[in-house]
């Protein structure tokens, strides 16, 4: 049975889509250094600081953001029903089990961080601890841990490596270019709209990427538990509760808006395409059909 749910859980879409994005990011970013060497760039220092970024995304960005936002690993004897949930997914799922922990924040969410199946955490705050039924709740961590049998996250935190050193490069175009002949001027001009290019692509692609990989979340934590009302019911617990929450406590989650299962946002975004989650409204109706699916095989 556990075999059977994890290939289940895996979204062969998703699955294409993300090598594809993959595959888009590391053609773009070749001819991104294609015109930084044309541009006259020192070859050593893009070198030096695209690795240095590629290992702070990899193996520190989790890291980073889990300590900004205060998240604390929570022992069994703490939080003994959330342990019991992840624990019992986990075998389901076959997975090891990840890290366990409770953002304190009175905002209703959830998230999974990290790069592999062996370093990886989960979160719940303690707003949707106090928010959901167990029902619920198990409906919202499957969904978590259906990120990381899709191994999602570490795709997501690639991606962003992309964006990061192209935003870094024009903002050291900014700071230390200009002041030179004609020849110098343009060769700086060509570099900031070739980081334009890159960031803005580099960024389409992750929002694209990251709404799917949510209908993938949602579709196989649904069918872990067997219950995709139950998910229904906490996303729209979760995300009614949201739009309640101060705005200066969603300015603080917004660095981490894409992992939450609903984005913490103080506005909506004025284009879907820019929305690094679908609405709310889509991934109700793709859990009710599922639902439907699923009683009609049973």
């Amino acid at each position: 049975m556990a075999t059977r749910r994890t290939s289940f859980g895996k979204d062969t879409g998703l699955q294409a889509r993300m090598v594809l994005t993959l595959f888009l990011l590391g053609l773009l970013y070749v001819v991104f250094v294609g015109v930084l060497f044309a541009a006259g760039a020192g070859a050593g220092i893009i070198i030096a600081v695209a690795l240095v970024l590629l290992l702070l995304q990899l193996f520190g960005s989790d890291k980073i953001a889990l300590a900004t936002m205060g998240v604390k690993e929570v022992s069994p004897a703490e939080e003994p029903e959330l342990h019991a949930i992840v624990e019992r997914l986990c075998v389901q799922a076959d997975l090891p089990k990840p890290k366990v922990c409770v953002m304190e924040s009175s905002m209703p969410n959830a998230f999974a961080m990290g790069r592999s199946r062996k370093s990886t955490t989960v979160c719940a705050t303690r707003g949707i601890l106090d928010l959901l039924s167990p029902a619920e709740l198990e409906g919202v961590m499957a969904h978590e841990i259906t990120h990381v049998i899709n191994r999602d996250v570490m795709v997501m935190t690639l991606a962003g490596f992309f964006a990061s050193l192209a935003a870094l490069i024009l903002q050291f175009s900014f700071f230390f270019g200009g002041g030179g002949d004609r020849e110098e001027e343009e060769d700086l001009f060509l570099v900031v709209i070739a980081s334009v290019v890159v960031y803005a692509v580099s960024f389409l692609l992750m929002r694209a990427l990251s709404r799917y990989r949510e209908f993938a979340a949602d579709r196989g934590g649904a069918v872990l538990t067997g219950r995709p009302s139950a998910l229904a019911s906490a996303l729209i617990k979760i995300s009614g509760t949201i739009e309640r929450v101060p705005s200066k406590d969603l300015r603080s989650a917004e660095t981490l808006s894409a992992f939450f299962i609903i984005p913490a946002r103080t506005k909506k975004s004025l284009m879907n395409i820019f929305a690094d989650h679908p609405p709310l409204e889509q991934r109700l109706a793709a859990l009710e059909r599922l639902e439907s699916q699923l009683q009609g095989a049973a």
